[in-house]
């Protein structure tokens, strides 16, 4: 089952680098109480990921912040250790967008957002979305046609809904 609009996401457990390593993040605790808009990428260094969706949650972060989201979070199924090289080359730790790997893609299947390309070499990956949680609710969402396009899950227009 996809996950939609008016559902409660799944009590996931992520991975971030923290200051002594590896370390599990609560999707529960982070969203709890708050507004926060998160959008997944099919990979880490991928083409439209690197230039084009993380780069629009960096141009949109503060504006965000304006209209009462309190965290930006990004998933991808890769392991912890790639997420944080990512984030630093891209600018997103700069940014302080909370950058989570989701390392089985056990997040992602729970809210069937699973796809495969193996001829990119893609399997077991995430489909492009953007949505705006509240207090751990899924309150708009928008999902890709295509891994390839950034356009309706491009931070610009998550905000636009806001």
């Amino acid at each position: 089952m996809t996950i939609s609009e008016g559902d409660k996401l799944p009590d996931a457990e992520l991975m971030r680098i923290g200051e002594d390593g590896p370390e599990t993040v609560s999707l529960r605790e982070l969203t709890k109480g708050q507004t926060v808009a998160l959008f997944a990428v099919p990979g880490a260094y991928t083409g439209v990921c690197t230039t084009a969706h993380v780069p629009s949650f960096i141009r949109t972060k503060d504006e965000f912040a304006e209209k009462g989201v309190e965290t930006v979070i990004c998933v991808s199924v890769n392991d912890p250790f790639v997420m944080r090289a990512w984030s630093e080359s891209t600018g997103a730790a700069a940014a302080d967008l909370h950058m989570l790997a989701d390392p089985d893609g056990g997040f992602t299947r729970a809210i069937g957002m699973q796809f495969d390309a193996p001829p990119a070499g893609l399997v077991g990956r995430s489909r492009r979305y953007a949505m705006l949680v509240d207090d751990g609710v899924v309150r708009t969402l928008h999902v890709e046609d295509s891994p390839g396009t950034c356009e309706a899950s491009a931070g610009e227009a998550l905000l636009a809904k806001i």
